[in-house]
């Protein structure tokens, strides 16, 4: 049991480096691919944004398969924390979002080879009844490393680094995120398993239920690049000119506050999940990004903002380690790496259509992209009230 734990706490401890490299480059990402695209930024952005995390879908679908089949899912993280580590280092000599482009969607293949293992060597260490606890601290210490990192990059910005000095440190960064994993030990004996399972066939009814409703949620769950780029532009009228830095570092603060809260509740809505059931919990975190959505539409003062990325933070915490953690009850143990891949690959999928289509609204007129994350946020909560009664936890 103490080495289950420990399990918990080491891959938390490579979540924590590696999303303190990968928020030193998140925030700034969009104001790099603004910086050197000029027109068509927002359609620039859905497609990186949502480009990556699609073509990745498939090895999140395939990687959790094939640790199922092979008993082996120690080698899928580390293959994967690898490939994104380098792909994080190579954004520095980035000098077209095309160059961009290639380098999110290869990192975003080393997360889809990761997610699915790493996630079920997690279930396999969490105590029976706990797996929204267990799930909670990792997503807080990988939050924490968010925090970390995002505060990191204030940092850089303020002391005038340049984005490409920056990406070259969250590169390096990225890196020692491999030296913990080292250390996980994983006791989990191959057994027999179900041939591929290629979208929701061979899954129990609740779960194929689930995985549609939250496929439609990610459909309007369109990328952070977005918020980020919305309160740039608000403080663009702001500061003057020998502030211009200001324009830089506020959104990025933002983008800080918006990782404090969604680490202070990790662990909190997992437990709270845990008590009055999963459904719940998502259902209403489903409610706050449509809630956040209309804000975003009328934010016209710091404080709205400083408000909406709290809320934000909120919302994020209540709907991701909850949804995977959701999946795991629905899940037979020896399928459930194979089920992980299946919602991985689901989630992921619709990333590059909510991408797309908030790109292009964006670059129409900037409040439509959050007039359609409120609307699909409506549909599903509807939906999920409607039919909770299919997914009992």
């Amino acid at each position: 049991m103490k080495e289950k734990k420990k399990n918990i706490y080491l891959l938390g401890l490579v979540s924590f480096i590696n999303d303190t490299s990968s928020d030193i480059i998140l925030p700034i990402l969009p104001l790099f691919i603004e910086s050197i695209t000029g027109t068509g930024t927002g359609l620039a952005v859905g497609l990186i944004s949502g480009l990556g995390e699609s073509v990745a879908s498939i090895f999140k679908m395939f990687s959790g398969y094939w640790s199922d089949k092979l008993g082996k899912r120690k080698p899928f993280v580390f293959f994967g924390y690898f490939i994104a580590s380098i792909a994080k280092f190579l954004f520095a000599f980035s000098t077209s979002w095309l160059h961009v482009l290639v380098l999110k969607v290869t990192e975003r293949l080393g997360k889809g080879l990761r997610s699915a293992p790493r996630d079920a060597i997690l279930a396999a260490s969490t105590e029976k009844g706990k797996m929204g606890r267990g799930f909670g601290i990792h997503r807080a210490m990988d939050s924490g490393g968010a925090v970390f990192g995002s505060i990191l990059a204030v940092v850089f910005l303020w002391y005038s680094f340049g984005f490409r000095n920056i990406f070259m440190i969250a590169g390096a960064i990225s890196f020692m995120s491999l030296i913990p994993l080292i250390f996980v030990r994983e006791r989990w004996k191959k057994r027999k398993t179900t041939t591929l399972m290629m979208g929701l066939k061979g899954l129990s009814k609740q779960l194929k239920i689930f995985m549609i409703i939250a496929t439609l949620f990610a459909l309007g769950n369109f990328s952070y690049m977005f918020f980020i780029l919305k309160s740039k532009a608000y403080f663009e009228g702001i500061f003057p000119a020998d502030k211009a830095v200001m324009v830089y570092v506020v959104p990025v603060m933002l983008y800080v506050l918006y990782n404090i809260f969604y680490t202070l509740f990790a662990i909190p809505s997992g437990i709270l999940s845990d008590r009055i059931g999963r459904r719940y919990v998502l259902s209403a975190g489903y409610g706050l990004f449509g809630l956040v959505c209309l804000g975003f539409i009328f934010a016209d003062s710091l404080l709205f903002f400083i408000i909406l990325f709290i809320l934000f933070g909120l919302n994020y915490a209540m709907v991701n380690a909850n949804e995977r953690a959701f999946v795991s009850d629905l899940a037979g143990r020896d399928i459930r790496g194979t089920a992980l891949g299946t919602f991985y690959m689901l989630t992921s999928s619709a990333a590059l259509p909510a991408g797309l289509i908030a790109g292009f609204i964006w670059d129409i007129d900037t409040t439509y992209p959050f007039i359609y994350g409120a609307s699909i946020s409506l549909v599903v909560v509807i939906l999920f009230l409607v039919l909770f009664r299919y997914c009992r936890d």
